[in-house]
């Protein structure tokens, strides 16, 4: 356990402590291979075993946006990136170091008060979850009702420009991001992310709002909110107890086709009919309870509201996609911001045939088998390809981005959970339900 660094400054004496050590690294490994007759390239030497480990282990150890960060750019934009930095990335999605105890008690101290031990009769102090912005820790309130308290890394907040900046700088500099992709857009998206995501009354809202929405569905749990225990820095709301989705790997084929039908839907609802959408994929965001065969949806800190115009043209790209209009397909494409307009002739093919690949699971007249097919390869592969081409190289508007997080995260845990769902009847009910009213 390593405490989180708290306060801007000591976050960014951290991220120069890095960059020295790796510009020191830089130094002795092109000595090195001057005295041996080459001339590397920058990128080279930078990008040692020793670097990346020393690159993904100090922002894992920060947390907060320098980690967020990390998390965004291999999910927006992983096709274009090096190798290298998608060795990083991965480190940074399956880790993140927990607060010590003492860290602990003072983060309880400054969101509670000295006295915050009177609204808890008992609080374990080892995490259930940790994250980029905070982690999870059981209780009971004096009443004995179980509760999950959600606390905020010390200075994780007031420190997010500043480790945002610094954190691109390093990434710039170390030559790891493409050059023919702006930076910025991403950057200006995590930046609201971020200070979205710390927002906790934001989050207790969200939490509260899906609630409400879910109350007549049997199918999911949605934790109700402690307004008494909640804080600025502090979530709290009711535990409920689960297991990890990825469990279901190993149930009947019904439960499991069961709940990636109620996934998918809940997708699609939130996308036409609430417009309000959870965007993060995040697996551990799904719970299971085998004794009620319900599912628990927790961390509503990504949850964005969905523009009509957003929410109109998917409604008009899946129409176009289930009745195979080529030219209605690239309109809608467009009409999200997922591609420049006026695309050449060979680009627009090479879109289109990528697309059919998708469309093609909608308009099939089975139920569609995540397990027994080959379709997450066949995209990455053309993905690359198109990659490849660097007219098409372009970042889609950050509400596309995040409905497309969602909607690729759906597909991997049905993926994982090897489920089978006619995913062309409940498209079809949502294009025609919304064609009729």
């Amino acid at each position: 356990m390593r405490p989180v660094p708290a306060g801007r400054f000591a976050r960014a004496r951290r991220m120069g402590g890095l960059a020295t050590g790796l510009a020191g690294g830089v130094a002795l490994s092109g000595a090195q291979a001057l005295l041996g007759g080459r001339r590397p390239r920058l990128q080279e030497l930078v990008l040692t075993p020793g670097n990346i480990t020393r690159l993904a282990d100090r922002l894992s150890e920060m947390r907060g946006a320098a980690m967020k960060l990390g998390q965004l750019l291999s999910m927006e934009a992983g096709d274009f990136l090096s190798p290298e930095l998608e060795a990083i990335l991965a480190r940074l999605r399956a880790s993140a170091h927990v607060m010590p105890p003492v860290q602990l008690k003072q983060v309880l101290q400054d969101s509670y008060g000295t006295d915050f031990r009177h609204l808890f009769r008992s609080f374990d102090t080892r995490p259930l979850a940790a994250a980029s912005i905070g982690q999870v820790h059981r209780a009971l309130s004096p009443e004995g009702q179980p509760l999950a308290i959600k606390l905020q890394y010390p200075g994780v907040r007031d420190a997010i420009d500043s480790d945002l900046d610094n954190a691109a700088a390093l990434i710039r500099w170390s030559g790891l991001w493409p050059r023919e992709l702006d930076l910025a857009p991403l950057m200006d998206e995590a930046r609201r992310q971020l200070h979205e995501e710390a927002d906790y009354a934001r989050e207790g809202a969200a939490l509260a709002r899906f609630g409400g929405l879910l109350a007549g569905d049997g199918r999911f749990v949605v934790p109700a909110l402690d307004p008494l225990r909640t804080r600025a820095a502090a979530l709290a709301m009711g535990f409920e107890p689960s297991e990890p989705i990825e469990t279901l790997a190993d149930a009947a084929p019904d439960l499991r086709d069961g709940a990636v039908h109620a996934l998918i839907e809940l997708c699609l609802r939130e996308l036409f009919e609430f417009r309000l959408m959870q965007t993060d994929p995040n697996f551990a965001n799904y719970r299971w309870r085998p004794a009620t065969g319900q599912i628990v949806l927790l961390d509503f800190g990504a949850t964005r509201e969905i523009s009509k115009t957003i929410s109109d043209g998917y409604l008009a790209l899946l129409r176009a996609g289930l009745d195979g209009d080529r030219d209605a397909i690239v309109s809608g494409l467009e009409r999200i911001g997922f591609i420049k307009p006026d695309l050449s002739a060979h680009h627009r093919d090479s879109i289109l045939a990528m697309s059919e690949l998708g469309f093609a699971v909608l308009r099939g007249p089975e139920p569609f088998d995540f397990r027994g097919n080959d379709l997450a390869d066949r995209l990455r592969e053309r993905g690359l390809a198109i990659g490849g081409e660097r007219e098409l190289w372009h970042l889609p508007p950050p509400e596309t981005l995040f409905l497309q997080r969602k909607i690729g995260g759906l597909y991997l845990l049905a993926t994982r959970l090897g489920a089978r769902v006619d995913v062309s009847a409940l498209v079809r009910r949502f294009v025609d339900l919304a064609v009729s009213s």
